[in-house]
């Protein structure tokens, strides 16, 4: 999915700031597939909607950055591809007049470690494979970017503090011999599976501290994370697992307004019970031809319209007083 966002002081007002994402390109130079749930997948496509998504934020000419939520290439590609698979990808990402942001899911891990990975994606890497930051593009506005493989099996040393306290998670959690199978596990314990993460304790530290300080500054604030941090927002099985770890860290302010993700291909919306809206984008792995979206973020409300053909306009309000949700839908 490619979408752009704006932010304006009023109805018919010039944005204050606006943004593009897209999520789960999933690129591979290898023939069309199938998930395991049968949904058609489009290897070689996702790159032209890629391409088309970067035209099109071009094309808007008021975006002053744009996020890429996570799975740059496909698990499926050819580990002697993958390096160059990931530079491809990128350096579609850089024909984006404006910088971008973009964060790890499980499939960029499935392809290189984090050591070669975070400096192709330019993620900040203070402390030795952190993948977690954060950013304001412009006053009274911050953007929280979570690292969802924290806590991980995939994507560290197998011999890795994290990777063992992973693992150690797992077994503890998923009694199936292969960790990726929720067989047997109920409801939310679905979610327990090796493809996931966790945010950890350090991380998790990091972001109260980011939350307390937007409170001081009174700044608005949107997390975004690979893996969705809301059950009404995703199925059990892509969630986070300590989701519900973290939402109780960000309850404890009122300055986030939404939480944006990826990795639930199909997308979902829900506002939890401290009126958070969250908003998962759907895969531009799995989009038709036809996939762009127009994304406006006012002041007073961020109004979401995923425009993959079939689906409604969803409105998620960074405020949410009457008359303030506006739309601008752009083709």
């Amino acid at each position: 999915m490619g979408s752009a966002n704006g932010l304006t002081n009023g109805r018919g007002g010039h944005p204050l700031f606006a943004f593009g994402v897209i999520t789960d390109v999933q690129y591979a130079d290898i023939p069309n597939g199938h998930s395991f749930l049968g949904v058609p997948r489009f290897y070689r496509h996702s790159m032209l909607v890629l391409q088309r998504a970067v035209k099109s934020w071009n094309n808007n000419k008021n975006l002053n950055f744009a996020i890429h939520f996570g799975d740059i290439v496909d698990g499926k590609c050819p580990k002697d591809q993958s390096l160059n698979a990931v530079k491809k990808v990128v350096d579609e990402f850089e024909n984006f007049k404006g910088p971008v942001y973009h964060m790890i899911g499980n499939h960029c891990l499935y392809n290189l470690p984090r050591d070669k990975l975070l400096p192709l994606l330019k993620i900040p890497n203070l402390d030795g494979g952190r993948a977690y930051y954060e950013f304001s593009p412009a006053p009274g506005y911050r953007f929280v970017v979570l690292d969802g493989y924290d806590i991980s099996a995939i994507g560290w040393p197998h011999d890795h503090p994290k990777t063992l306290e992973a693992l150690k998670f797992l077994r503890e959690r998923n009694p199936n011999s292969d960790k990726n199978s929720p067989n047997g596990l109920e409801g939310l314990d679905r979610r327990f599976l090796m493809f996931n993460g966790a945010v950890g304790e350090e991380q998790m530290e990091w972001l109260d501290c980011v939350l307390r300080d937007a409170i001081n500054m009174k700044q608005k604030v949107v997390v975004c994370c690979h893996l969705p941090l809301d059950p009404g927002a995703s199925s059990q099985e892509p969630l986070l697992w300590n989701y519900d770890e973290v939402m109780d860290v960000i309850h404890q302010y009122d300055c986030v307004k939404v939480c944006l993700a990826g990795h639930d291909h199909e997308g979902g919306h829900s506002i939890d019970s401290h009126g958070i809206h969250h908003r998962v984008l759907e895969a531009a792995l799995e989009c038709p031809p036809v996939c762009l979206a127009g994304h406006d973020i006012y002041e007073g409300g961020h109004s979401i319209d995923p425009h993959r053909i079939h689906h409604p306009v969803l409105e998620a309000a960074l405020e949410y007083p009457p008359g303030t949700i506006m739309l601008e839908q752009m083709e």
